[in-house]
């Protein structure tokens, strides 16, 4: 049952997590409102409103939150203040936040990656709206940006093969926050999800590799060399910050957590299932 009959509001509404989490709710019967910067690019179920929300822009929050209850909020915080405000303002009673685990680590504050997430976290802690967290590990969907050089046959460039992250397929992360939107017993949780099994990015390409019938090498460079590469795509200060993790956990397996079974009543999904639901994106 949902924990009240207002309307559920999806941010990120083109998102692939956004996406699965909408047809889970739509199909529960629970009412739906999916937002986006671009809401005519959006693909939704006949009946569900489609509305423009753009984070950054706190014009666009008041018609958005209009009526709605809960909130299924990705981190932003460029205006997370006035999101804040307007949320209180349209009587929202409960905020899910798509977080990040990297704000467990030691040095969240100091880190561009960890702090964007936490600085929202902190925001929403701190209103009269109850805020359950989602603070995912490493998406399985992060492979996805080895696509490209798979189907041109060339090597995937990798500072750190060898480090450990924990792929969560973005369907069971879908799962979790339907769960904590409808369900009472999980308001205001703090969650950290991880996949099932901590694997190198060795190991995850020898995967994909073994599953698409598509060659997957790696090119082993320098952090500098990677920085260099991804110049166009990542901001220096987020690459220095991948690299750092990938250092720490070179070699080293990443701790996981039993989140996504409490939450959902299923073990994860493997990496291995992950790539096989995506093998289109590396062969075709």
């Amino acid at each position: 049952m949902s924990e009240n009959t207002s309307t559920i509001l999806l941010t990120g509404g083109r998102g692939a997590v956004a996406t699965h989490l909408l047809a889970l709710l739509h199909a529960g019967g629970h009412p739906v409102r999916v937002a986006s910067r671009a809401p005519e690019r959006l693909r939704v179920p006949a009946g569900v409103p489609a509305i423009a929300c753009d984070l950054r822009d706190p014009a666009t929050f008041p018609a958005a939150l209009s009526g709605v209850g809960a909130v299924f909020l990705y981190a932003e915080a460029a205006r997370i203040g006035e999101f804040v405000d307007a949320a209180v303002t349209a009587g929202v009673q409960h905020i899910v936040l798509l977080s990040s685990a990297s704000v467990l680590g030691p040095g969240a504050a100091g880190d561009p990656l960890a702090r964007a997430h936490l600085d929202v976290e902190t925001a929403l802690l701190a209103a009269p709206i109850a805020t359950t967290l989602l603070r995912p590990g490493s998406f399985a969907s992060n492979a996805a940006a080895w696509s490209w050089p798979i189907r041109a046959g060339r090597p995937v460039s990798l500072p750190y093969p060898d480090a450990h992250t924990d792929p969560l397929h973005e369907r069971d992360l879908a799962e979790a926050a339907r769960t904590v939107l409808t369900d009472p017993r999980h308001r205001g949780g703090h969650f950290h999800l991880t996949g099932p099994q901590s694997l190198t990015f060795r190991r995850q390409l020898d995967m994909i590799g073994a599953i698409t019938g598509r060659s997957a090498t790696i090119a082993h460079v320098s952090p500098q060399e990677w920085k260099r590469e991804m110049s166009e795509h990542i901001p220096g200060p987020y690459a220095d910050a991948l690299v750092d993790f990938w250092r720490s956990y070179d070699g080293r397996p990443v701790p996981l957590t039993d989140a996504v079974e409490r939450l959902t009543g299923h073990t994860p999904r493997t990496f291995a299932t992950w790539v096989g639901d995506h093998v289109a994106d590396f062969t075709g």
